[in-house]
């Protein structure tokens, strides 16, 4: 099938073909008749222009970076990231732009991906996920002065004045978690945490602790993993073995929510009967499982909308800024119940 060019609409529209470079590219050079009748004819050949040579002209790649520094086995079963994307995706559409995605393993790695994109002019602005509380590709990133939208709070003392931050409320997900198992009775409660390197982890574990001293409690334990389901299960067991064992865990993701479903039953230990699980997300493996889980639930495809728009808006020259996306809340369903024991 031949690819449209500039020069067959022009010989349907019998014109030349720098009338067409003219009508397409919205210059002077032709009548707003002729340019009308030519954009007519385009449409209805299907014509698409060229982004390469579209960014070439424009000195802009219409393509926006994400390196996902997780392990690939990580990904293919934590729903979080797919529905990021997908809304991601989904507002980057209405302007033409690509996403360019790669996964490494670690910082390291996606130093490395986003210095060949910059060096290459590849993408246009980057998104920056997982981030560290000491990022050392923060440091870096500023240095080749590309637009960025960091998904998590706004940097302490400022931000480049190319970096925005799209982010939401996880201290208070966490704090609305620990009260609602507290008013059901619970006093011994374990916190399964993801990567302790992660910002993220360390305001969720902080505001876990805030909230248990806050009802005079204090946490059974803090295990720290790497969001897998193994961690997860390795993680439930050794809660599970204690001589004074939690009544109720609340984990950072929904995989490692369901793990712990899953061990709790192979040692019989009723849940919620003998023991309350919170997960972290929510998610459709929260209600795949038996019992189904309580979550705390958000609109995971809205915050990656929020974050490609607010890139989108950067790109475009609008004004950095942080947007504080909707937080978290408590969705009760059967994975919880009042302290028996």
């Amino acid at each position: 099938m031949k690819r449209l060019t500039i020069s067959d609409i022009a010989e349907r529209a019998g014109v030349s073909i720098g009338a067409v470079s003219f009508a397409l590219n919205g210059r002077p050079g032709v009548s707003e008749a002729t340019r009308q009748r030519i954009l007519a004819i385009a449409a209805e050949m299907g014509w698409r222009p060229n982004a390469a040579a579209r960014g070439l002209s424009e000195s802009r790649a219409h393509t926006v970076g994400l390196v996902l520094a997780r392990s690939a086995d990580t990904l293919g079963v934590e729903p979080f990231f797919m529905k990021f994307i997908a809304g991601v995706e989904s507002e980057l559409a209405l302007t033409r732009t690509a996403l360019l995605l790669q996964v490494v393993p670690d910082h390291a790695r996606s130093i490395e991906a986003v210095n060949d994109w910059w060096a290459e002019r590849r993408v246009d602005g980057l998104i920056v996920m997982d981030l560290w509380a000491r990022d050392a590709r923060l440091p870096v990133l500023e240095s080749m002065g590309l637009p960025a939208v960091l998904v998590g709070r706004p940097r302490p003392g400022g931000m480049p004045a190319r970096w925005s931050a799209v982010w939401s409320d996880d201290a208070a997900a966490v704090t609305e978690a620990v009260d609602f198992l507290v008013g059901l009775g619970h006093r011994r409660i374990a916190r399964v945490a993801g990567l302790p390197a992660l910002e993220h982890t360390q305001v969720r574990t902080a505001a876990f602790h805030a909230a248990m001293e806050r009802h005079g409690l204090s946490p059974v334990a803090v295990v720290d993993t790497d969001y897998t389901w193994a961690a997860g299960a390795r993680a439930t067991r050794e809660l599970l073995a204690a001589a004074d064992r939690p009544t109720a865990i609340t984990y950072d993701n929904d995989v490692m929510a369901t793990a712990g479903v899953s061990v709790a039953r192979q040692l019989g230990v009723g849940v919620p009967q003998e023991l309350s699980i919170v997960a972290g997300d929510d998610s459709q493996l929260c209600e795949m499982v038996f019992p189904t889980l309580t979550a705390l639930s958000r609109d995971v495809q809205a915050y990656g909308v929020h974050t490609a728009r607010t890139l989108v808006s950067l790109l475009d020259g609008g004004s950095p800024g942080s947007f504080q996306d909707t937080t978290a809340r408590l969705v009760a369903r059967e994975s919880t119940g009042p302290n028996l024991i």
